[in-house]
């Protein structure tokens, strides 16, 4: 796994002071240090076209403080700079502990010629390496990392022999670089040799740029010059002497450039913002050339403009709404204010030949604590609000269904696909973490709604077992972030294997998202803690309102939708009085702050909510917290019980309540004293307060159940968290996005 968080910011005839420059970069990193914590770092300009690398261990707020006092640095602060570029990496370590050396930016060089922030794993760094030492180069980091930064040297002193002293464009050197590249990456590199121009590239984990104008565009049209150019096929270097390492010349690539040319007004306004990589006038949106509007590309030597470059977008949109997402084998390259985005024909494939240039709806308030303490418990008490964006256009009263042709739950990302949906073999859903937590939650649902087999796969697993698949199969992939590496190589397997792909991410723009055939939006809004919470109830309400709508001709399944219709439209309210117990979850969670086990049992719809309790216990508390199917529990788990094994029970109103009764009974006689948490009312049912201590959650529909009765255990293991004096957004050796295998 590689989750790190890669930020740039080059201005182009934009006058900034290096102390604005810095704090921007910064500012970045501290947006994606969910990404990763061990280490930051970042590259700026420095004097004469030299490179200033500064590096620290821990968080980004160490970065900070080591720029305030750097001596190159803090004399110069005020320093305005009209054009300048800089990279910033904060690192969730994976080769090499976390500390100066292996931090990123790496360098080429002591001087810096070139210098690179990572994002991923070379798989074939070895190799490289070991080829690369018996060229002369000499290693001082333990990462996969600097042998990318060595090899972009390499190739740039072998093109420019072979051009006898003709600099070769940055944009060539990288492709040759990471044609070498066997793995994941996204790619950000600076050179003293290209002052001032930046170029990036990914391949499997997530990048995208943001494109802010210093100039009034009436429509937000921002298209930009695209060059696509043919190359040989890569040639895998020598073992033995690496002489056919780069083995391309500048003989065989021939380029065509186009300049996409602007739309009118309310052409733009029909439709999104598109960068075109056609090679001869694709691109037009249709309608007159009349009233032009600026573009990117039309902009010259002295026109000013700014571009950030960025794993998520949560790191630029305090500074622009307009973002490109980048494909895999993308090559983004800023030069002269220009950012051209270069392909290679060999490698096109099925990837679009437009890249839109979407406006991100993300508001800055959404990705900031405001008055809480952290992110997690900010997204746990807008979990109300977020379930409630999450059914909004897609749950409809009845009178409005009556006005749309009587369809009381309408998604629109799977309308086409609907009836081919009911006339499928099966229905898998495949995911990792608490996405796939969230398919469990839902499974017993799903099969009585649809009437289909339903299969949850973890997404590892899932790949491992190369998993039979067919062409009637329906594969839905659950990502929250939408990069999920393991995931998305599962969306591949299948997709090549002709079933129906179904995308459900809450990030617009994600990778599953556009390599699905079809899907749905979480609409949770930004999730920042590492911890997912509010992710998890708008996924589980998603794959319910997926239920609802492959249900909806089935008359005997009537009276059933309208139960769950009746008790979606109640819940955002009754889950606002779950919060409002907060208080006193705080208090149930001191029986638990120097626990070193914990169990989680339930059965039925509250299963799935004992494997994620456990899975937020021990991603915030380090307790070894398991979730236990209670049907299990006399196939070896009541081993464990005793008077000081600590356990939580979830005891809720469906059809496995009498069994999870006999089960609490079985606990309670062994010594144990579980904290229950049950519906409303119910404590007289199960036994009574004095053989456990119970948390009582609103009464609502079976399948729904879940929603609530997660909320106290996520509040249970925020609270512990803070109790043990713990990081609660930045757990130890975790990190939100997991974008490599």
């Amino acid at each position: 796994m590689s989750m790190c968080g890669i930020f740039a910011y080059l201005n182009h005839e934009v006058s900034r002071d290096r102390r604005t420059i810095l704090k921007t970069l910064i500012a970045g990193l501290k947006r994606l240090e969910y990404r990763g914590y061990d280490s930051a770092g970042l590259a700026c300009d420095g004097a004469n076209q030299s490179t200033l690398v500064v590096k620290r261990s821990g968080k980004v707020v160490n970065l900070e403080q080591a720029i305030e006092t750097h001596p190159e640095l803090k004399d110069f602060m005020d320093t305005p700079l009209s054009n300048h570029s800089g990279i910033a990496h904060t690192r969730w370590a994976t080769h090499g502990p976390p500390n100066e050396v292996n931090c990123h930016p790496h360098l080429s060089t002591p001087d810096a010629e070139f210098t690179v922030v990572h994002n991923g794993i070379i798989t074939n760094c070895r190799d490289l390496r070991a080829l690369l030492e018996r060229k002369g180069c000499v290693f001082v980091s333990e990462t996969d990392t600097e042998s990318i930064a060595k090899l972009v040297k390499f190739v740039y002193d072998k093109k420019l022999a072979a051009s006898d002293g003709e600099k070769p464009d940055f944009h060539e050197v990288v492709e040759d670089t990471t044609s070498q590249l066997e793995g994941a990456f996204a790619l950000v590199f600076k050179s003293n040799h290209y002052p001032h121009q930046l170029v990036a590239t990914r391949r499997g984990s997530p990048l995208l740029v943001g494109i802010k104008p210093n100039l009034e565009v009436s429509c937000g049209q921002l298209p930009a010059m695209i060059q696509v150019h043919k190359m040989e096929a890569r040639r895998p270097y020598d073992e033995a002497d690496g002489s056919q390492l780069l083995a391309t010349s500048a003989a065989t690539t021939a380029t065509t450039a186009t300049t996409a040319p602007s739309t009118t007004t309310a052409a733009v306004a029909a439709g999104p913002d598109i960068i075109d990589l056609g090679a001869s006038g694709a691109g037009k949106a249709g309608g007159s050339l009349a009233n032009r509007v600026p573009s990117v590309s039309e902009y010259g030597v002295g026109e000013p403009v700014e571009y950030f470059f960025a794993s998520d977008a949560s790191a630029i949109v305090e500074h622009t709404k307009k973002i490109v997402y980048l494909e895999d084998e993308d090559i983004a390259s800023i030069k002269d204010g220009r950012i051209n985005i270069h392909r290679s024909k060999l490698r096109s494939g099925q990837v679009p030949q437009t890249r839109e240039i979407k406006t991100v709806e993300i508001e800055l308030q959404e990705i900031m604590k405001g008055k809480f303490s952290h992110f997690m418990v900010k997204e746990i008490y807008e979990q109300p609000e977020s379930t409630t964006n999450t059914m909004r256009g897609r749950l409809r009263p009845d009178a409005a269904a009556a006005a749309a042709g009587g369809s009381q739950v309408v998604l629109g990302g799977l309308k086409e696909h609907i009836a081919s949906m009911k006339r499928c073999r099966r229905l898998l859903f495949i995911a990792c973490g608490t996405s796939y937590n969230s398919a469990i939650a839902t499974r017993q649902f799903l099969e009585e709604s649809t009437l289909l087999p339903v299969v949850c796969d973890i997404a590892s697993d899932f790949l491992d077992r190369q998993c039979p698949i067919f062409r009637d199969d329906v594969c839905f992939f659950i990502s929250q972030s939408g990069e999920t590496a393991d995931t998305l190589a599962a969306l591949r397997y299948c997709k090549a294997r002709g079933a129906l792909i179904v995308g459900i991410t809450n990030t617009v723009g994600s990778s599953i998202s556009r390599e699905s055939d079809c899907g749905v939006h979480a609409n949770a809004g930004p999730e920042i803690g590492v911890a997912s919470t509010k992710a998890y109830t708008s996924q589980v309400l998603v794959m319910i309102l997926f239920g609802l709508t492959m249900s909806e001709d089935q008359v005997s399944a009537q009276p059933r939708r309208a139960e769950v219709i009746q008790a979606l439209q109640e819940l955002p309210g009754k889950i606002q009085q779950m919060i409002e117990m907060d208080d006193a979850i705080k208090l149930a969670a001191a029986r638990f702050t120097n626990a070193e086990n914990l169990l989680i049992m339930g059965r039925g719809y509250s299963f799935a909510n004992c494997l994620e309790g456990a899975l937020k216990i021990k991603e915030l508390t380090y307790i070894h917290a398991e979730g236990i199917l209670a049907g299990e529990l006399k196939h070896g788990p009541l081993a464990l019980v005793d008077s000081d094994m600590p356990i939580i029970m979830l005891l809720m109103r469906d059809s496995s309540y009498t069994k999870s009764i006999n089960a609490l009974e079985q606990i309670v006689a062994r010594g144990g004293r579980p904290l229950v948490i049950c519906p409303e009312g119910d404590i007289p049912t199960i036994g009574g307060a004095d053989a456990f201590d119970a948390i009582e959650v609103p009464s609502t529909a079976d399948c729904l159940a879940c929603v609530l009765s997660i909320i106290p255990l996520q509040l249970l293991s925020y609270h512990i968290a803070c109790a043990k004096g713990l990081d609660v957004d930045c757990p130890r050796n975790l990190a939100k996005s997991v974008t490599v295998e």
